[in-house]
């Protein structure tokens, strides 16, 4: 699958839209991530295990995206974006979308 955030591909045309691909997780904060998170506050910093957990939620939205596209038959997904949304406190939805195309390579 192809998946890029413009609207062309160098080297293919597309031929077809076919519909919104989408894939969303949700994810909850960890108590002990919490803790850490208190005392790095306060120092200051990245704050690594949150890093880690939207890295993931990312990965995981991209994954579904994917699958939601492979289900419609597409070559590849363009124009691809992030959205991220609070459900309710300590959690966040991570939701990855673009447009399911299908593609043939250029003469």
């Amino acid at each position: 699958m192809i998946i890029s955030t413009t609207n062309d591909l160098p080297g293919y045309e597309v031929t077809e839209v076919i519909d919104i691909a989408r894939g969303s997780t949700v994810r909850a904060r960890h108590i002990g991530r919490d803790l850490s998170a208190v005392f790095k506050s306060m120092v200051g910093g990245e704050i690594k295990e949150y890093t880690r957990l939207m890295a993931d939620a990312r990965e995981q939205a991209i994954d579904r995206m994917v699958a939601d596209a492979e289900e419609l038959e597409a070559d590849a997904i363009i124009n691809v974006r992030f959205m991220t949304s609070m459900v309710l406190q300590g959690s966040s939805e991570i939701l990855a979308y673009g447009t399911a195309v299908k593609v043939r390579k250029k003469v």
